[in-house]
């Protein structure tokens, strides 16, 4: 009998003339379907997990609960190791740059900026990847506040004509890489976050809201070394702002381009170069000695010129000293005295000179002289360093502290401090007591210290040979170093051998090595300077 709704196992079709297919035909359709689903090529609709029965979800704790599911977050994941590789790569060619400057990458500044920079890049990018699939809103507002702070340091650089010129292209470069690589990670971070909430609502059926005692301290971790890197870009704007501000402080002399308009070195004279009768009389040229040299014995030699004692004298600042720019690396006493011989020459200053310099300064002005020939006049040293004495300041512990200081100088801890609490203006900064923190200087100590015992040593050793014998002489030694260091006094009585022309050499009690520091070494060092002067 026929049921009224047909029969149970459907073998039978009301009103129509269909026949149901046995059991096994429908399986061999189905198992075709199955096989041409099987055979198609894969493309972006194929599914990476194969589809759960109707009703059946993944547990949240599931492997295969995981945003790396989704192609573009995996593509997110290499394009970011890719980004790192390139950062790591970079810093360590503007490492190598500190210590010796390859082609086109000289940095007129001190180079520490760019290196910070990149180092800070590197850290953001290595961050993100650590804990790559724990996003969180706490690191995506870290992230986010990064990229405004390089935001803002990009433009106060651009914007800064003279910290432009200092950082140049690789600086520039850098900071602009730091802000796109910020931005990249507050994008990563967020794709992240969606690809992970799609696929827990996919494979689980609702968004996971709760967190493992893993992911919270992941969370945790990632947050805190978040705002540790923005404490350092809040540090280093502060000091852009400094250096903003001490770049409105006009040099008083001119700025020259030396070594193949390579940078720029400050060169400042003043008074006559002429008597009363129109001859040409000496120019007293001043060199520093461990200190920016407006700091040390410009005050004395323009002291002396006002006291009529000399006519005329000049000085520079040694590069990375002062107004000048640093000089590409490697740095020694004869590049310098090289790149001061054609700053001269643009300038249109010529001698007849003498010279006056103190401590480290003296090797550099021994340069000079021995390669200026007849145009010196005279020589006085003020406690001058022996060329056997460089082994102390080319101590390779001393060399890692300066490139160490160097490396945090960017944050300006001791600039920051000094600006606040202690009054310091940007005289302090650029060439008075608070320069020696400055990475431009630190860079310049740097230069000396990785050439002091090698190539300055040969220079000086070769410009003994070359000295002319005739040269008059004085030389004026530290009462107290005398007293203190034996060898000091022996290679100060070396000193006064140079040239067979020494009208005095003077030990001055209880002064300091930089003996103008007291009256009486004041007095006797116009004194002598005046003798050197007329004869």
């Amino acid at each position: 009998m026929v049921s009224l709704w047909g029969s149970k196992n459907g073998d039978d079709r009301s009103g129509s003339g269909e026949r149901t297919p046995p059991d096994g035909e429908a399986s061999e359709r189905g198992a075709g379907r199955r096989h041409e689903h099987h055979d198609r090529e894969p493309d972006e609709h194929t599914r990476l997990l194969p589809p759960q029965p109707h009703g059946q979800y993944l547990t949240p704790d599931d492997p295969a609960v995981s945003p790396y599911n989704l192609w573009s977050v995996r593509a997110l994941r290499y394009f970011t190791v890719i980004f790192l590789v390139i950062s790591f790569l970079w810093w360590v060619l503007l490492l190598v740059s500190i210590f010796i400057s390859p082609p086109m990458m000289h940095s007129r500044g001190s180079g520490y900026f760019d290196f910070s920079y990149t180092t800070l890049t590197t850290g953001m990018l290595l961050i993100i990847l650590l804990f790559f699939a724990t996003p969180s809103k706490a690191a995506q507002v870290a992230c986010l506040v990064l990229a405004v702070l390089l935001l803002v340091d990009m433009i106060i650089i651009l914007a800064v004509p003279r910290i432009r010129v200092e950082e140049g292209w690789v600086g520039i470069s850098s900071v602009v890489f730091a802000t796109l690589m910020a931005i990249w990670t507050v994008l990563t971070d967020r794709v992240v976050a969606w690809g992970k909430r799609e696929e827990e609502e996919r494979l689980t059926g609702r968004e996971e809201t709760r967190r493992t005692l893993r992911e919270w301290l992941a969370v945790m971790i990632s947050t805190i070394l978040m705002f540790v890197l923005i404490i350092v870009v809040v540090l280093m704007s502060a000091v852009l702002i400094l250096r903003a501000r001490d770049a409105s402080l006009a040099p008083p002399g001119e700025r020259y381009y030396v070594d193949g308009d390579k940078y720029q070195v400050h060169v400042y004279c003043e008074g006559k170069d002429t008597d009363d009768q129109g001859n040409r009389v000496p120019t007293v040229f001043v060199e520093g000695g461990e200190g920016p040299v407006e700091d040390g014995l410009v005050p004395f030699a323009a002291n002396a010129l006002a006291n009529g004692t000399i006519s005329r004298y000049c000085y520079w600042d040694r590069p990375g000293f002062g107004w000048s720019d640093n000089a590409p690396s490697p740095m020694s006493a004869g590049m310098a005295a090289d790149a001061l011989s054609e700053a001269l020459a643009r300038a249109g200053e010529r001698g007849p000179w003498v010279l006056v310099s103190a401590g480290v300064g003296s090797a550099y002005s021994r340069v000079f002289s021995s390669r200026q020939g007849r145009e010196v006049k005279g020589l006085m040293l003020i406690d001058g360093l022996h060329e056997d004495l460089l082994y102390r300041i080319a101590n390779p512990g001393r060399g890692f502290m300066l490139w160490a200081r160097g490396i945090i100088s960017p944050l300006g801890l001791d600039r920051l401090s000094g600006a606040l609490f202690k009054g310091r203006t940007r005289e302090d900064r650029v060439y008075g007591k608070s320069a020696y923190q400055g990475g431009r200087y630190l860079k310049a100590k740097l230069q000396e210290n990785l050439v002091a015992n090698s190539l300055t040593k040969n220079e000086l050793a070769s410009a003994r040979h070359i000295q002319s014998k005739k040269t008059p002489l004085v030389v004026v030694s530290s009462g107290i170093e005398v007293k203190r260091d034996s060898e000091w006094e022996r290679k100060q009585r070396d000193l006064s051998q140079i040239t067979r022309n020494l009208l005095a050499w003077e030990v001055v009690n209880g002064a300091p090595h930089e003996v103008w520091r007291t009256l009486e070494g004041r007095q006797l060092m116009e004194k002598r300077l005046g003798e050197l002067v007329k004869a």
